[in-house]
């Protein structure tokens, strides 16, 4: 078993969050992780990024190779695009559809979501109106794991388990409102 995982979005959107979820399951689900992440210009809106690799056997290397990426996930349909190099040509495409325009002459949104429909795997997901259904927009990354659940080698449990453990310092409140949206990203697979 192997999984490649790219993550990407803008600063502030919850990358970092996601692949520690990632991580936090692979390793109790026994598996062998490497992560490496570009987070330089993340608190003023800049590209951030995460490559996640998971197996059952020794992962050399933190980073993905072109080609080799299974999914790759952005809270940012434009931060997608950047990385198609990497997509595996049986690998998913999933996003959240809502933009977040941070320069001037941003893609027309139009465009941007028929270019990734050319793909034969993807998933555009209203990530953000999900979250505020869950409580918070801010939980858009949340749904986004949920969005692709199946596509990971992870029990449904574990992954609500390792969600519910990172936010458990917030409160039960903020716990939650995260596992209800990673329930809402679920539901998004139906309809896919």
């Amino acid at each position: 078993m192997k999984k490649d995982i790219i993550i990407s979005g803008v600063g502030g959107q919850g990358i970092l969050t996601i692949s520690a979820v990632l991580d936090t399951a692979a390793l109790e689900n026994g598996f062998n992780v490497k992560q490496s992440e570009v987070h330089g210009m993340s608190q003023r809106g800049g590209a951030v990024q995460s490559h996640v690799r998971i197996s059952d056997q020794p992962v050399y290397s933190d980073l993905i190779p072109k080609g080799k990426a299974d999914i790759i996930l952005s809270v940012e349909p434009m931060e997608l695009l950047r990385y198609l190099p990497y997509l595996h040509p049986e690998g998913y495409l999933v996003t959240d559809i809502n933009p977040f325009k941070n320069i001037a002459n941003y893609p027309d949104e139009n465009a941007l979501k028929a270019q990734i429909e050319q793909f034969p795997h993807h998933r555009i997901v209203d990530a953000r109106t999900l979250a505020k259904r869950a409580g918070n927009f801010r939980a858009a990354n949340i749904v986004m794991i949920g969005a692709i659940a199946d596509l990971l080698p992870f029990e449904d449990e574990l992954l609500k388990k390792v969600i519910a453990d990172l936010f458990q310092r917030k409160g039960d409140r903020i716990v939650q409102m995260n596992l209800d949206a990673y329930e809402l990203g679920k539901s998004v697979i139906l309809v896919s």
